[in-house]
């Protein structure tokens, strides 16, 4: 629960808030990833993700916001990685790929070995937002005004 709080007080300055999606456009999403490095390897981990980010711009895909931990939970950094508006495509894809491939960044299932020498524990959750609690309680009273019996188990 310290985390998830920490959480919301990082990010709150951090994205601010977008505009209000309307009603029928479905609220926007991100993933969150925390992790607790392996001793000695948080800069190492950093490095590849500047370059994971180059690999990303070159896409057309937002780089991923970092945050370092200062204090409070035992988590070194955390990532926020808004989900792009638009699919990749296959053009966007092989820029990637060759910019992956210039740097020399491990890919497949190599990648994985690869992070794993940097990381001891690894979170990851999805959510939606940012969204205002009028939002989302707009949207609550809207499906309850569509469905009246659904929430009496009807």
């Amino acid at each position: 629960m310290k985390a998830l709080t920490l959480l919301a007080v990082l990010l709150v300055p951090a994205i601010g808030f977008a505009q209000p999606p309307a009603p029928e456009e479905p609220f926007p999403k991100a993933a969150f990833e925390l992790f607790r490095m392996a001793p000695g390897r948080q800069e190492a981990f950093i490095r590849k993700l500047a370059q994971w980010d180059e690999v990303s711009a070159v896409g057309g895909q937002p780089r991923t916001q970092m945050f370092i931990h200062e204090e409070g939970e035992g988590w070194d950094v955390l990532l926020f990685k808004p989900y792009p508006k638009t699919p990749v495509t296959p053009a966007q894809q092989a820029a990637m790929d060759a910019k992956a491939k210039e740097l020399g960044l491990a890919t497949g299932p190599a990648f994985w070995l690869e992070m794993r020498k940097n990381v001891a524990w690894h979170s990851e959750t999805t959510a939606q937002g940012p969204i205002l609690a009028s939002q989302w309680l707009g949207r609550l009273d809207a499906w309850r005004a569509a469905n009246p019996k659904a929430e009496q188990g009807q």
